[in-house]
């Protein structure tokens, strides 16, 4: 049996034990824990147990991705959800990008298990002329040019592969399509960061998610100096701090607990 490859150091998942609320928190396509690791961190300060996990074909070589799809990132992602349900009262999901569309997923899917939705700059789609053609691409060639790092803070570096893997991107876009078609059915409280200059993601996937969203309770806010790595940019305390205090009036308050 070939051996597995072997994690690049600093993409390791975290799990951070803390109190009867729990954050379960995903990271981006192509990147790694490290993207959200410092607001787990936060949140972990804060009294909440976290979990990251580490999506299968992330966090390790480019080509591994294009083994891998949507299933398989929300496979992982709903697993971690499982076993962090066996040690918590209630469970947030948060995610940075295709890390919030999987969130978004979860609470689709489970909705009775999800007790709320803190996203950062989540993808639904992208206006990108040339990604109509990604499907012939993917048959033509393995991987593109890289997306991650898009960091507006200098001296801060995202852990991401150096190249789109493009069998995984066209993955990618089957589980925005698959997301979009399900938004109705998210019901759970829902916050959205969104960085006003983001060179990932355009606004139209967080316009679209709060005009169809099924959710009562959704509140957006903007990042004036951030590009789309926000949780790893200058409004990242900004992030951190609303998250915290989000989920204690939405969850804890409703349950009468305390983190």
């Amino acid at each position: 049996m070939p051996q597995a490859t072997p994690v690049m150091p600093g993409a390791e998942p975290f799990d951070l034990p803390g109190g009867p609320v729990g954050v379960l928190l995903c990271h981006g396509f192509t990147g790694t824990p490290q993207g959200v690791r410092a607001w787990g961190e936060h949140l972990a300060g804060a009294g909440f147990t976290v979990v990251c996990p580490l999506l299968p074909g992330h966090g390790t070589r480019w080509q591994d991705a294009n083994a891998t799809t949507e299933d398989d990132w929300y496979g992982a992602l709903s697993a971690a959800l499982d076993d962090l349900l066996t040690r918590c009262d209630a469970v947030v999901v948060a995610g940075l990008s295709m890390g919030g569309t999987l969130a978004l997923r979860l609470a689709e899917r489970r909705p009775d298990d999800v007790a709320g939705l803190v996203l950062v700059n989540p993808s639904l789609l992208t206006e990108r002329r040339d990604a109509r053609l990604l499907p012939l691409l993917a048959r033509v060639t393995p991987v593109w040019a890289a997306i991650g790092g898009d960091v507006k803070k200098p001296g801060v570096t995202e852990l991401a592969y150096p190249r789109l893997p493009t069998r995984a991107a066209v993955a990618l876009s089957r589980l925005w399509t698959a997301v979009r078609a399900d938004l109705g059915a998210v019901r759970a409280p829902l916050l959205v960061f969104r960085s006003v200059t983001d060179h990932v993601v355009e606004p139209a996937s967080t316009r679209l998610l709060l005009e169809r969203a099924g959710s009562t309770d959704t509140t957006e806010v903007l990042l004036h100096d951030s590009y789309h790595v926000a949780t790893l940019d200058n409004d990242a305390p900004l992030v951190f701090a609303r998250s915290v205090a989000w989920i204690r009036d939405r969850v804890l308050a409703a349950r009468g607990t305390t983190a």
